[in-house]
């Protein structure tokens, strides 16, 4: 899935200072980005995770949230069943799937790992609906590792501002894990992600308000809010 705007994009390569100060910007706003979907263990992230395809954080919260007061384990997720499991999750997109996925994974994680969630990607992406960005988020959040989890407004906010153009998530992503700096790593994909959200939007980015116009090579900039926004 390509940027939208890659058409209006330099894809010209920002400066290592350039880049510096990119990340410091945003961290100077949210010194301690977090994901956005609510859990409270290891399991109960990646399940949450795995949700959010195709849907969005604040979808897959409202669905979870009577969920997770019940299941905090995969053998309770086993037991709550599959069918059970569709009941809290059916205004989730795919949810048919996901459900599937999910007691899937959960049995393998009680075959294989004693019920815990493992700690590396190569364990993590052979569990059913788990792929690369998955299990990048899982390592980034729960186990503090410098992943860079890459989904849709990562993708577009590389392309268009310059920091890691790309047609591909794993393109974008071995980008980032090239010029993404120290103290920014840990935190790199939350502020892209939260940035690409509300600040630098697929169909207008709010380029008036942001914070990195002078530092994107985005052709398209609209510097002067419109009216009626």
């Amino acid at each position: 899935m390509g940027c939208r705007t890659c058409s209006a994009c330099e894809r010209q390569f920002v400066t290592r200072d350039q880049i510096f100060e990119f990340f410091r910007r945003l961290a100077e706003d949210n010194p301690a980005p977090e994901t956005e979907l609510e859990y409270g263990n290891a399991y109960q992230l990646l399940v949450a995770v795995v949700l959010s395809a195709q849907a969005t954080d604040v979808g897959v919260n409202k669905a979870t949230r009577a969920l997770f007061a019940k299941v905090k384990t995969p053998q309770q997720m086993l037991d709550l069943g599959e069918e059970g499991l569709r009941e809290h999750i059916k205004t989730i997109g795919l949810f048919n799937s996901k459900a599937k996925n999910v007691i899937a994974l959960s049995q393998l994680l009680v075959e294989r790992h004693g019920g815990e969630v493992p700690s590396t990607r190569e364990e993590l992406v052979v569990l059913p609906g788990v792929g690369r960005k998955t299990a990048n988020v899982v390592l980034n959040c729960w186990f503090g590792e410098e992943t860079f989890a890459v989904d849709t407004h990562i993708l577009r906010v590389g392309n268009r501002t310059g920091l890691a153009s790309g047609k591909t998530p794993e393109q974008v992503e071995s980008k980032l894990e090239k010029r993404v700096p120290l103290p920014f790593r840990l935190g790199a994909h939350h502020w892209l992600i939260l940035h690409g959200r509300y600040v630098c939007k697929a169909r207008t980015p709010e380029c008036w308000r942001c914070k990195l116009a002078d530092l994107c090579s985005y052709k398209g900039k609209v510097l002067e809010k419109p009216k009626g926004r």
